[in-house]
């Protein structure tokens, strides 16, 4: 609780206890409104000054003025019938009050779940210099400053670990509860925190473009971007208001002066503006107004917990209407890691094949050769390695140990005229002969993401009616991918300006009301990823550009969060029609019943405060996502 809400929850407690005293006291006439005049504007005071200040400003209908005319017209009332009844117009602004500190500290709450769930910003950077650790700025490293980052402490930039061995949190970034274990090599984002050993760190970023600086701005811009529903209430409260402000006024004066001269009966002033009053404080859209904005920031914060980050509440209910889900696959639905899996053919032992593949492949940075270096698992000594002579577009020819050896693809072994044995499985075949002849060859593929298949799954079962993979890999491979995912189409051996185009071609074929989704991480996804109606990145090891241009992003780079996404954006969307409804029909069955003198004063406390607390509450269940 801030200070501000400590001071108002104060004044309500002063007020009340005034209020309950000055009841017992039997005091009559200009002491006793002079008495509850005092809890009336310990209370209100505030409220007067919005009111006054709105007037003054031009921008009269809001809610302030109606509390303000509802509970002075109350306490003119009293003095008209010389009742020196004033608790009504008390306890109106009261119960205002009480209604007003709720939604405060509902919206403080939520606010400050996803302050610390994202309370991921580093206060410093340990630089060594001479020696001795010294705390800088983030915003003073630069690219290619080494960083050591001690257990307990947060990665404050984007790098490589160049020395040491630890587990590291990453919940404030992907919602993942078990550490993820780092070594040397290993590419590290800021906002994770350290648990273990020492790090050393390479920064490939600055703090500006680091990860945790681009999570932090996400969140605090969202608010700025407001969805339908939220532009629909701000347009319905600036009609609604004035409306309802003249109602009241023909409320307070027709009815009267009909009974009084087309019946000739008594005018009954006193009743028919006590009415109108009523009707004002009953027209207060005061849970509308606030409900509806905390539903999307709930949601919002919601999605955090989990490692999806939502730009704004706008694509919030975009996403809630998302019938069909289109992927890239090199780096959303596969790891973009290539792996040996699989050894054919071959005259001699498998270890020793990939071992002269290895060797061969060791002067080259190309990932196929990683993936050979990686199989290998051994140190590489090139001194081994003699008379390299690199193809291009066909492979290496070397000596290893003194023996000939030939790498590459089938136009390698067409060109040195060695017969081979074409491969029938997926992926990038590497054909070997050693001295000459076939030794067979070495099948080397792109690993799938380990819920690759669940996601998609996990789409269908959320009710998404189409999964379609776009790729730039070969039709063979593409199709393979797509089977064992159980996605629906696939267009394969695509320029980036022709996934562009198959999503335009897919955007005029979906039924009006759908909404097409981009999954994908890489910098050519990124024109794709603008052009579909909700845009999907791949955050933790995503392009900038991607991340840029998309309006949601993954964290941890689960394509299973795509689920979890649209089931928070639907049960966000359901909470909000909720309130919209709820809000509204209690509303006007209770100015039904004002106008027609069955709603007291307290009946009207209820219909304004009473269904803003129940609205504000309904609204805090969109935080919780646990059991989607």
């Amino acid at each position: 609780m801030n200070r501000k809400q400590k001071k108002m929850l104060l004044r309500i407690i002063l007020a009340a206890v005034l209020l309950v005293i000055f009841s017992f006291l039997p005091i009559k006439g200009w002491i006793r409104l002079a008495l509850y005049l005092v809890p009336y504007l310990i209370i209100g005071y505030d409220i007067l000054i919005k009111a006054a200040k709105g007037i003054k400003n031009r921008q009269i209908f809001d809610e302030s003025f109606l509390m303000a005319i509802a509970t002075i017209g109350a306490v003119a009332l009293a003095l008209y019938e010389q009742s020196g009844d004033y608790t009504e117009a008390v306890a109106v602004m009261l119960f205002y009050q009480v209604g007003e500190w709720f939604q405060s500290y509902a919206v403080g709450k939520s606010r400050r779940n996803i302050s610390d769930l994202m309370d991921i910003r580093p206060d410093y950077a340990n630089v060594e210099r001479d020696g001795k650790l010294e705390k800088v700025d983030p915003d003073e490293v630069e690219i290619g400053h080494i960083i050591v980052v001690q257990p307990g402490e947060k990665v404050p930039l984007d790098g490589i670990v160049e020395e040491g061995v630890s587990s590291l949190n990453t919940s404030a970034l992907t919602g993942e509860s078990l550490p993820r274990d780092v070594k040397e090599g290993d590419e590290i984002i800021s906002g994770c925190i350290n648990l273990t050993g020492v790090l050393r760190i390479r920064t490939i970023k600055e703090f500006g473009e680091s990860t945790v600086s681009k999570i932090l701005d996400l969140v605090e811009n969202a608010s700025s971007r407001k969805s339908k529903s939220e532009n629909f209430i701000s347009k319905f409260a600036r009609i609604y208001t004035p409306v309802v402000c003249l109602a009241a006024l023909v409320l307070a004066i027709f009815p009267p002066l009909i009974r009084l001269f087309g019946m000739g009966l008594d005018a009954e002033w006193n009743v028919w503006v006590y009415r109108a009053l009523t009707f004002l404080v009953i027209s207060c859209p005061c849970a509308l107004v606030i409900s509806i904005p905390l539903s999307f920031f709930a949601g919002i914060g919601g999605a955090s917990k989990v490692g999806v980050l939502v730009k704004g509440s706008n694509y919030l209910e975009t996403l809630s209407q998302t019938q069909i889900v289109v992927f890239d696959k090199t780096g959303t639905l596969t790891q973009g890691v290539f792996e040996v899996n699989g050894v054919h053919h071959n005259e001699m032992e498998n270890t020793k094949l990939i071992e002269y593949a290895a060797l061969v492949e060791s002067f080259s940075s190309h990932p196929i050769s990683k993936s050979l270096r990686r199989a290998y698992g051994k140190e590489i000594d090139r001194s081994r390695v003699t008379d390299v002579q690199e193809i291009s577009g066909n492979g290496i020819l070397a000596k290893v140990d003194g023996t000939a050896v030939a790498v590459g693809n089938n136009k390698l072994m067409e060109r040195l005229g060695i017969p081979f044995i074409p491969c029938h499985q997926v992926g990038t075949i590497i054909h070997m002969a050693i001295n000459g002849a076939y030794a067979g060859h070495i099948v080397i593929s792109d690993v799938l993401k380990p819920h690759s298949q669940e996601a998609i799954a996990a789409l269908k079962e959320a009710g998404v009616r189409e999964t379609v993979m776009l790729t730039g890999d070969s039709h063979k491979v593409a199709e393979q991918v797509a089977n064992t995912l159980g996605i629906d189409q696939v267009y394969s051996e695509l320029l980036p300006a022709d996934k562009v185009d198959q999503v335009e071609k897919l955007l005029k074929m979906k039924p009006d009301k759908a909404k097409l989704a981009f999954v994908g991480d890489g910098i050519n996804d990124a024109p794709v990823l603008r052009r579909a109606d909700i845009g999907i990145a791949m955050g933790a090891m995503g392009s900038d550009a991607a991340i840029e241009a998309a309006d949601v992003v993954l964290m941890d780079d689960d394509p299973m969060k795509i689920s979890q996404a649209i089931k928070i954006s639907r049960k966000c969307l359901r909470i909000v029609y909720q309130n919209i409804f709820f809000a509204l029909g209690v509303k006007f069955i209770c100015l039904a019943l004002g106008a027609i003198g069955i709603a007291n004063m307290w009946l009207a406390i209820f219909a304004d405060v009473g269904v803003m607390i129940l609205a504000v509450l309904n609204a805090i269940r969109a935080l919780f996502v646990k059991k989607l």
